[in-house]
């Protein structure tokens, strides 16, 4: 008898579905990636083996270093917004909407409040050169003390939820320095905060 001739098909894979998921997951990784933001001075934070993850919103971080400088940062670009809005009624300074987007992605700021006018019109270069003096910290102006206080304000009136605060100070930051900060979160009654420290393993 004949043999039977199987019928031979074709191995072809339609690869278009696996080809939209790949760049569906690709996409989505691109958009919730989160870019690691420089400090704005050079910090060495002390070690710990503490391994508290920090929240991704409603929080606020106080950088120490340079020899006393503090820098002031905050999460959310609408908290940022309103945050500059609310210091310019303070300090009767008016903010145009460009330099009030430009200021929302701006991940800390650590100068006078009489100059942050002059600090956004620079560009991308001269930010990176400027030698930021710091946030002044002094009890004369309060300026440090009205930055955290609005933006507690604001994220309380934008999510409902108390704003956390963070510290990260160089490991050879002089301690009155770091007290200065601390008397100060507690003027207003923010005695809980959290130190940012380097991972480091257990001995």
């Amino acid at each position: 008898m004949p043999r039977v001739k199987i019928p031979r098909k074709s191995t072809a894979i339609d690869m278009t579905a696996m080809c939209d998921v790949a760049f569906l997951l690709l996409t989505f990784f691109i958009l919730t990636a989160k870019p690691k933001v420089e400090d704005p001075v050079p910090v060495d934070t002390p070690a710990s083996t503490a391994q508290t993850l920090l929240p991704e919103s409603d929080i606020a971080t106080l950088t120490i270093g340079g020899k006393g400088k503090v820098f002031f940062g905050v999460e959310g670009f609408e908290v940022r917004k309103q945050l500059l809005l609310r210091m310019g009624d303070r300090y009767k300074i008016s903010f145009t909407p460009s330099e009030v987007n430009k200021f929302s992605v701006m991940p800390n700021i650590g100068v006078p409040i009489a100059q942050v006018k002059q600090y956004l019109s620079f560009d991308g270069d001269q930010m990176k050169e400027f030698k930021a003096p710091g946030i002044p910290t002094d009890s004369v102006s309060n300026e440090l003390f009205n930055w955290i206080y609005e933006a507690r304000v604001v994220t309380k009136n934008i999510s409902g939820k108390e704003l956390r605060v963070t510290i990260k100070g160089d490991s050879q930051e002089e301690y009155p320095t770091i007290q200065k900060i601390i008397a100060i979160l507690q003027k207003q009654e923010v005695n809980k905060f959290s130190l940012i420290t380097s991972l480091r393993g257990k001995e």
